[in-house]
């Protein structure tokens, strides 16, 4: 372990749109499947901006103050004494299931984090966990689509819609997104084959026999999505309300299951008169899933896109820079 006893770190003391802290906490402990990693980068994503505001709190329980950050690249500094994966002095990159990246160093379960791809700088690699994973448990996963098949991407130049197209044409889907004018050159160069102007264009009048929707923007966006999917169709949103389906999955308790038919009640209508299945994802670290995107990445299949760097210092710019909406691809916080 490194010889200081405590790490720098940007915390929020409540929620709601409050600034980040900057302080000085002690160093994580370290157990004996986790590893220590100094942090080179982090990323921001939407959901540092949902836990903020409270808005994931019926999924996941925080506690204060609390460091935010939901994927990172770095180097191992010490490994846990059943650790196998995984050695001092190896770059590594991951999504630490807690949050916890907009700091110095991160103890964090060996089976959380893979191998920095080979072809990318720190700041590269720590813009891929969080969307890289979603983008796969949604395609991949959850859809299950096959060569051929059609998918609707909304937000394509977003985080995760810079990634979701890239895997999606890797996986050989016909590609429709929406995006701004200022967006179009960008998703084009990714491979989308359709492009909405979402400004000028109604993306559910100009749509329709899709097998797929990926919903990355919730409220009256995925209610009007139900309107391009094919009857026995899929929408999977990362953004739209969790409902009774993905408490069973989840083996969510009678309390919560009940909390899930409450706030999903719209959606369930909509699902049922349209006959299309709509599914809520709530992306879970894996290192072996890592490990899968780092051969595409490594191939050159799938590059990262970041939109802008801001210093450790700067983190609070960064997530507001996010909350503008105006990023084109990932927002990365250098820390060392």
């Amino acid at each position: 372990m490194s010889k200081q006893e405590k790490m720098r770190v940007m915390v929020m003391d409540k929620y709601g749109k409050f600034p980040f802290r900057s302080t000085e906490i002690p160093m994580p402990a370290v157990g004996d499947h986790d590893v220590l990693v100094e942090i080179h980068a982090a990323s921001v994503n939407p959901l540092d901006l949902l836990v903020r505001d409270g808005k994931v709190r019926i999924l996941q329980k925080i506690d204060m103050p609390h460091v935010l950050g939901y994927d990172f690249a770095g180097m191992v500094i010490q490994a846990g004494r059943k650790v196998r994966k995984f050695k001092v002095g190896d770059e590594v990159y991951g999504r630490p299931s807690k949050g916890g990246a907009f700091a110095e160093y991160i103890s964090v379960n060996e089976d959380d984090i893979a191998l920095k791809p080979r072809n990318l700088n720190f700041e590269e690699a720590a813009s891929i966990p969080l969307v890289g994973l979603t983008s796969y448990q949604v395609l991949h996963e959850k859809l299950k689509l096959k060569a051929g098949q059609k998918v609707l991407i909304q937000a394509g130049s977003g985080g995760v819609g810079t990634f979701a197209i890239q895997l999606a044409k890797a996986m050989g889907l016909y590609v429709a997104t929406t995006t701004s004018e200022a967006g179009a050159k960008l998703v084009e160069s990714l491979g989308a084959d359709r492009i909405i102007n979402y400004k000028t264009e109604q993306f559910d009048t100009l749509l329709q026999g899709y097998d797929a929707v990926f919903d990355t923007k919730g409220g009256e966006t995925l209610e009007k999505a139900f309107k391009v999917v094919k009857k026995q169709g899929q929408i999977v949103s990362i953004v739209g309300p969790p409902n009774a389906r993905f408490g069973e999955e989840e083996r969510a308790g009678f309390v919560k299951m009940n909390l899930f038919r409450l706030v999903a009640r719209k959606i369930t209508k909509i699902e049922k008169i349209y006959k299309v299945k709509y599914s809520f994802l709530f992306m879970k670290p894996s290192g072996k899933q890592l490990e899968i995107l780092t051969e595409w990445i490594e191939s050159d299949e799938i590059k990262p896109v970041i939109d802008r760097i801001y210093p450790f210092e700067d983190t609070q710019k960064a997530i507001e820079h996010s909350e503008s909406g105006r990023a084109k691809g990932k927002i990365i916080v250098k820390i060392k």
